[in-house]
């Protein structure tokens, strides 16, 4: 790197910095940690425990994120100042540690925008990831059960944990339908971006002509959500129906129809759990994933008010990324508009970049 390339670097990370700050709102975070700090000397307040549990926890959560915010502003600037000096009086020590670090402190920077971006009401929850094959049989599941894998792997990755709800496997290979929570910080924040169609080009392995095939799964992905949100299910607004869970075959299949399916009957969506050989508890995990998809619906149904779309009632949602394998070697996200031609890593959970290049799209 040279002098030319670092200023260049640091015209940007101080733009990153404008756009963090116009996030994060410093000036905003101040006033309210002064309010509860307030609040806070008043012996009323801890009288009520919940209340004062739920503000002192918004407490950390702001210190925390000022304190990043406020390291990394000192860091980009100080950098400013520490190149000008350098260059001015010909510091050429200087200014080879700047160089070196400028990689290291590019990355924090785009890293931390990224976290000040995950600053929605439920981005911090555990992530409840629904995958449906499209129409194409087998194909279409052998096609899902990729984009299973590539998730599980992400979540590995990451140091997430995972628990599968429901496992329905293809008659020939893939799968017919999967659910499972990812468990970590920020896991929805993340994975909401990867809501809707994924779509796949590639020379088939099913095909003895070695044709090209296009498939598509759906990607639903919902906030596990407290219990104290307040949605109502009537009984009268759902179908539950039972079935036998499938296993792995002998001692292990369950012989009790244990597994439990949902149907939401306004607005036709349906979960379903099989982990557990007890079928009450599949009944409330199930029931906790209604809740989460019906907020999910109706967040996303606010927002197509916002945007003056009609939102599909399908539930597909639309074609969001596709994974070209042949005849060419790319993944192309819609919204980011950024092509990768890393696609081997990106199935095997590198998702990272893709992901986050989508935040920054939408927040800009």
């Amino acid at each position: 790197m040279d002098a030319y390339e670092y200023s260049e670097l640091l015209k940007k990370l101080t733009i990153k910095m404008e756009n963090i700050k116009n996030i994060v709102k410093p000036d905003n975070i101040i006033a309210r940690l002064d309010e509860i700090n307030e609040m806070q000397q008043d012996s009323d307040f801890w009288s009520d425990a919940k209340r004062a549990s739920t503000i002192s926890q918004e407490k950390t959560k702001l210190e925390r994120i000022l304190e990043k915010y406020e390291q990394a502003h000192a860091s980009v600037y100080d950098a400013v100042e520490y190149f000008e000096m350098a260059k001015a009086e010909s510091d050429e020590e200087t200014l080879e540690m700047l160089y070196e670090e400028a990689d290291s402190l590019n990355e924090s920077i785009n890293a931390l925008e990224v976290q000040m971006m995950l600053s929605g009401e439920h981005d911090s929850n555990n992530a409840i990831v629904s995958i449906h094959p499209g129409a194409g049989g087998t194909e279409s599941q052998d096609w899902a059960s990729m984009l299973y894998r590539m998730y599980l792997r992400w979540a590995e990755r990451k140091g997430f944990k995972v628990e599968e709800l429901d496992y329905q496997a293809g008659d020939e290979a893939g799968i017919k339908d999967v659910s499972f929570i990812i468990k970590g910080e920020n896991a929805y924040g993340y994975l909401k971006v990867e809501n809707g169609i994924h779509r796949l080009v590639r020379i088939s392995p099913f095909d003895s002509n070695a044709k090209r095939h296009t498939s598509f799964s759906s990607v639903m992905v919902s906030p596990e959500i407290d219990d104290d949100v307040d949605i109502v299910i009537e009984d009268k607004d759902i179908r539950i129906d039972t079935y036998r869970a499938s296993g792995a075959g002998g001692q292990h299949v369950n012989k009790t129809e244990s597994a439990i399916r949902i149907t939401h009957i306004e607005t036709n969506i349906v979960v379903q759990c099989q982990n557990d050989r007890s079928q009450h508890k599949n009944k409330a995990t199930a029931m906790k994933m209604l809740k989460s998809r019906l907020y999910e619906y109706e967040m996303e149904k606010k927002q197509s008010k916002l945007d003056g779309v009609e939102k599909s009632d399908n539930g597909w949602g639309h074609q969001i990324r596709s994974y070209v394998m042949a005849p060419y070697q790319q993944v192309k996200d819609t919204r980011s508009n950024i092509a990768y031609s890393n696609v081997d890593t990106i199935l095997d959970g590198d998702l990272d970049k893709l992901i986050e290049g989508v935040l920054i799209s939408q927040s800009t």
